[in-house]
């Protein structure tokens, strides 16, 4: 389908969300129209007549994932496309259960779309394909890393993942024990992915409902994660790449150990201050709409660039393994919930650097011993 032949008409509405009766929260140089409003799990709100945001629950200090239901029609008539779709387990079943049999009830679903392929993300993306037979609508190379990390299950993890936690300064324990809790955990949180799907990419004009969305992809917290903006009426469905109050983790990955993931990220955020309107409403994975593109992204790059000349300070004063960098880089303690997190956030920050040349390496017993770079370092 040509951009010519996409209907033209945009929808007729205040995207500012004054219209709803909740008083706006400013905070940071962000505003949220909705205030601190969320829906409830099971509910749907109607951020406009063809926008409907839901929450899943998901463990942890995240708490929920927001979704998000797009009026849609195709040859079978009208229906309802769903974005994102959570962790699977029970309680998130629950949630769905409720919104089918409640707010959606009678509804048809024309199509799955997934934003990457993180489990809380992609987790029931596969329950609800075959649940009403429609596809998957989702980034070629996200889909595959979904589909390799669901297959990929067996009993110890491989040699080389957990060499590369050696070479990050994992102490003997740390590597027994994630050597005991076995490989493919990945595929405890996900249903089976489909093995098919319909491909989403950069640049791509995708038309949904009354609305022409287009696909911007970003790098650094996945290969190619998807997000969608419409462009007519400055709305963004942003997954994790842009959200309001946390900073999406940036790490290297096992499957990719030579990779720069945070000069991606740090790309993609150039990328997307330069696409988006400064009056784009965000519509995030992970906390409350809001506006104010520029200052967050803005704030995303200079807490980065901020990091990385800490780090390169630390850096000359004494050599540091990945896991020495912690109290450098983040402002809370890390404990075993976010251990591995933060290791792979260290070594994007430690690669950036070595990769700029700000930094060397040099690998003793297995371990990345890390140093400045600098002549007078």
């Amino acid at each position: 389908m040509t951009d010519a032949s996409l209907p033209k008409q945009p929808p007729a509405y205040d995207m500012s969300l004054t219209d709803h009766g909740f008083d706006a929260h400013i905070l940071k140089g962000l505003t949220y129209p909705l205030g601190e409003f969320g829906p409830e799990y099971g509910e749907l709100y109607p951020l406009t007549f063809d926008i409907g945001w839901a929450r899943l629950p998901v463990p942890g200090a995240l708490k929920h994932i927001n979704i998000w239901l797009l009026a849609d029609h195709d040859e079978q008539g009208e229906g309802i496309a769903i974005v994102d779709t959570g962790l699977n387990m029970p309680e998130t079943k629950e949630a769905w259960n409720k919104l089918l049999s409640g707010p959606l009830a009678g509804k048809r679903i024309t199509r799955v779309i997934v934003t990457h392929f993180h489990p809380d993300h992609i987790g029931m993306a596969g329950w609800l394909c075959y649940k009403h037979n429609v596809r998957l609508w989702m980034n070629r190379t996200e889909w595959l890393m979904a589909r390799m990390l669901t297959s990929d299950v067996r009993e110890e993890p491989p040699q080389e993942a957990l060499d590369q936690m050696r070479y990050c300064g994992w102490d003997d324990n740390r590597i027994e024990a994630l050597r005991k809790r076995g490989w493919g955990n990945f595929a405890r949180a996900v249903s089976p992915v489909p093995v098919g799907h319909v491909r989403l990419e950069e640049g791509q004009l995708l038309p949904i409902g009354k609305r022409n969305w287009r696909i911007i992809t970003g790098g650094g917290h996945t290969p190619e994660h998807v997000c969608l903006y419409d462009e007519d009426n400055s709305v963004l469905i942003a997954g994790d790449q842009i959200l309001p109050r946390i900073t999406s983790n940036v790490s290297f990955m096992t499957s990719e150990p030579t990779a720069n993931p945070l000069n991606e990220w740090l790309e993609s955020i150039a990328k997307f201050r330069g696409k988006l309107a400064e009056d784009t409403l965000i519509l995030p994975a992970h906390g409350e709409p809001f506006t104010g593109a520029y200052v967050r992204l803005d704030k995303l790059a200079s807490g980065h660039y901020d990091r990385l000349d800490d780090l390169e300070a630390a850096l000359k004063e004494k050599e540091l393994r990945a896991v020495d960098t912690f109290e450098i880089l983040f402002s809370r303690p890390i404990d075993d919930s976010v251990y591995g997190l933060a290791t792979g956030e260290a070594m994007a920050h430690l690669i950036y650097l070595v990769e700029a040349g700000r930094a060397a390496v040099e690998i003793r017993d297995g371990v990345g011993w890390f140093a400045s770079a600098s002549q007078d370092g």
